[in-house]
């Protein structure tokens, strides 16, 4: 018998090393770029994708960051399943920046509709040559699950091989099954093959499991990331300790000002202090401590030129005034105007603010620049966005940039902006030694690309029976997607010369407004607004507005058509799976019709291959505080791979689609967004966290992507069963903003 395994997982959470390890031949892979793991010491290297130690363990290297959505745990479970390893022995590591990890399904979904060459086309001239390696559009798993399940079959082929080689038998007749290759009584680690199975060569053929229960696809493994999370040996960015480092605040001018003056000396007199850098539109302090860096910053009292906040005031003006304008049409069916045309029409409109990422961790990086080359610990997204940017600002070639992806503590589409990482070079350079930067919270919203705000005017007519003949949805937003674009992409000429031949409209900051209903005729048209307020991604994208916008006014159109609203959904609805998923969240949360003094609200959604319903149940405190009582979701989200995950991330994406409903809304003081503080953001606390329930249909259709999904749904449900309970219309996002 082989001896037992003994690993301590935490010290194999994040594996790595400069040794030098065996690779399989990489011209039998079907690949393009070479691939650049390194391996710790006793460790054997099979292509891009794993590892396997003399100790026993599997690390796999996974490009995606680890938020709390789980892919350190679900995309080497793919892995793990088909090479039969045992679960107690996978570890994980970040992939190195290659062009081999690009995600390009990501890129696509976060630039949505963007980029005419098509899905391939944009992949291969902008995504992979960059290697943009992105955590983003719910994509992870979508992206990466067929390439790791034949990573895992390539490895499992080869310890077989070497297995039979040495007990003279046919490869194809051995077995792995927990961490062994078994053939009759004999049986060998993994371990113990590793080194002589990359000698062996691929068949022409990969064979891939059959689909076995008892498998780990499918099950609710353990997450690799909850051990070290909890007994707070898991590193993130504010852990890291470089020696001779030293800690910085920065504050920042509001968008297009610059700093005219500072308090120097008042600065000066915080404790620590060491220095400051003056950078035009922003300042940062250096310090022996953080907190002395802060009371520093604190102590400048900036004055600042030019620029200026827009007022709440001001950013609704303008995006009614768009509407007034021609805007620009991006979808249609049909000849709305036609079906318009002398007919009684119903109008609505709706509103929605600029939302926050408000993660828990604030923006930070840790940079150490020392003869021309530099090395950042952040948590990031996009970490080779975060190399170029921080390349940029110090002058020196990429390839002088190392990143060290680091724990995320939370994101939601901020981790994807690349400033922190150019501030944090620069502050390396001019301090000569090591630097820690952390946003305050202050700092994090004053530069947040808050989720667009928005303005929609829909317009509907109805028929004689009640049925839709004519839909229309004019939206003004800023054309956010083309923003992130330009500031993603721009540092490449084809990108940035298919940016400047995109029309007036764009397809991404308007995404999920083409409705998935059946419609004769319907018309979706862009109204672009430049509002002065950065903005950027935000979890779910445009689809957290454009749902609201489509659900609750569906809602109002079945109220005018004296229709019970979930019927009605039903009648207009051309997708089965969404019509399962509404009639499974009405059956478990006791559907009333959504009566007058119900509080029942249903909304739905379809969105990157899954579908979502969700029955809410809310009423008004005191006459006027909104409060959810019950949220009763049902969700197809196609083949699950770890079931367990998937419901976290439904629960949790209720609860922040919860957050930005009833959550306060942002404002101006001083020059800089308001509210400053995370506790005056108004995010849902425990005693106000309702009953969840979430059922998960099972389904043979392929993953659908999940950690947005719950998003959109939220408050078009809260919006709906507000109305049931009160008797009148909340169209405006948050809703306190309107109560």
């Amino acid at each position: 018998m082989a001896r037992p395994i003994s690993i301590d997982r935490r010290n194999l959470l994040i594996a790595g090393g400069a040794g030098l390890g065996l690779a399989i031949a990489w011209g039998v892979w079907p690949r393009t770029y070479a691939p650049n793991l390194t391996a710790a010491r006793g460790e054997t290297i099979f292509g891009a994708w794993v590892k396997i130690g003399e100790d026993g363990h599997v690390a796999v290297a996974i490009p995606q960051a680890e938020y709390g959505q789980g892919s350190w745990t679900a995309l080497p479970q793919i892995l793990a399943d088909e090479l039969g390893a045992d679960w107690r022995t996978v570890s994980v590591e970040p992939a190195p920046l290659n062009p081999l990890y690009a995600n390009r399904l990501g890129a696509a979904e976060l630039f949505e509709g963007l980029f005419d060459t098509g899905a391939a086309g944009f992949a291969e001239r902008y995504v992979a040559p960059a290697a943009l390696m992105l955590t983003a559009g719910s994509s992870s798993l979508r992206a990466f699950e067929d390439e790791l399940r034949r990573a895992g079959a390539a490895a499992r082929v080869l310890l077989s091989k070497a297995a039979a080689a040495r007990w003279g038998v046919d490869w194809r007749a051995c077995v792995a099954e927990d961490g062994f290759i078994t053939h009759g009584n004999r049986r060998a680690r993994f371990a113990e093959l590793a080194a002589a199975a990359v000698k062996e060569k691929l068949p022409e053929t990969l064979p891939l499991r059959a689909e076995e229960s008892g498998g780990l696809a499918g099950q609710s493994v353990p997450r690799l990331d909850v051990p070290a999370k909890v007994d707070g040996s898991a590193n993130f960015a504010g852990d890291v300790r470089l020696a001779d480092m030293v800690f910085a605040a920065a504050w920042s001018a509001p968008p297009g000002a610059r700093i005219t003056g500072l308090n120097r000396d008042a600065a000066a007199k915080a404790p620590g202090f060491l220095m400051l850098v003056e950078q035009g539109d922003w300042v940062a302090a250096l310090a022996t401590t953080w907190w002395g860096a802060h009371r520093a910053v604190e102590a400048l009292a900036p004055r600042t030129a030019g620029g200026a906040m827009p007022s709440a005031k001001g950013i609704e003006s303008s995006l009614v005034r768009a509407l007034e304008t021609s805007g620009t049409r991006l979808a249609a069916r049909g000849d709305v105007a036609a079906v318009f045309k002398g007919a009684p029409l119903i109008q609505a409109d709706y509103h929605v603010g600029p939302a926050p990422h408000a993660s828990l961790e604030t923006q930070s990086a840790t940079a150490r620049f020392e003869s021309g080359r530099l090395e950042l610990w952040l948590p990031t997204l996009a970490p080779g966005l975060a190399r170029d940017a921080a390349a940029a600002a110090l002058g020196i070639a990429a390839a002088q940039v190392v990143v060290h992806p680091m724990l995320v503590g939370g994101s939601f589409g901020m981790g994807i902006e690349p400033t922190v990482a150019a501030q944090a070079a620069l502050l390396a350079r001019a301090a000569k030694r090591p630097v820690q930067l952390t946003w305050s919270r202050r700092e994090e919203l004053a530069r947040d690309p808050f989720r667009p705000p928005a303005a929609a005017r829909m317009t509907a007519r109805l028929g004689g029976n009640g049925t839709i003949l004519g839909w229309r949805a004019k939206i003004a937003t800023p054309p956010s997607g083309t923003a992130l674009a330009h500031r993603l992409l721009g540092g490449d000429p084809a990108a940035r010369a298919a940016l400047l031949l995109q029309g007036g409209g764009d397809m991404a900051a308007v995404a999920g407004a083409v409705p998935y209903y059946r419609f004769p005729a319907f018309a979706l048209d862009h109204h672009p607004v430049e509002i002065g307020l950065p903005t950027g991604y935000w979890r779910s994208g445009a689809h957290s507005y454009t749902a609201f916008f489509t659900e609750s006014f569906l809602d109002e159109l079945a109220h005018a058509a004296s229709s019970e609203p979930l019927s009605f959904r039903v009648g207009i609805t051309g997708e089965a799976r969404l019509v399962r998923c509404l009639s499974t969240a009405a059956a478990l949360g006791g559907w009333e019709g959504g009566v007058p003094g119900s509080g029942q609200g249903i909304a739905c959604h379809s969105f990157r291959g899954s579908h979502i319903a969700l029955l809410a149940e809310a009423h008004f405190e005191d006459g006027r505080v909104p409060r959810v009582d019950r949220l009763v979701a049902a969700v197809d989200c196609g083949r699950q791979i770890n079931p367990e995950l998937v419901r976290q991330q439904i629960e949790g994406g209720l609860l922040f689609g919860m957050a930005a409903a009833l959550g306060a809304p942002i404002g101006v003081e001083g020059g800089r967004p308001a509210p400053a503080r995370l506790g005056a953001l108004n995010l849902p606390r425990l005693a106000d966290t309702p009953d969840i329930t979430v059922e998960l249909i099972r389904s043979d259709a392929e993953p659908g992507g999940v950690s947005e999904l719950a998003v959109p749904v939220v408050a078009p449900a809260i919006a709906n069963a507000l109305y049931a309970a009160a008797g009148f219309r909340l169209r405006r996002l948050p809703f306190t903003a309107a109560a």
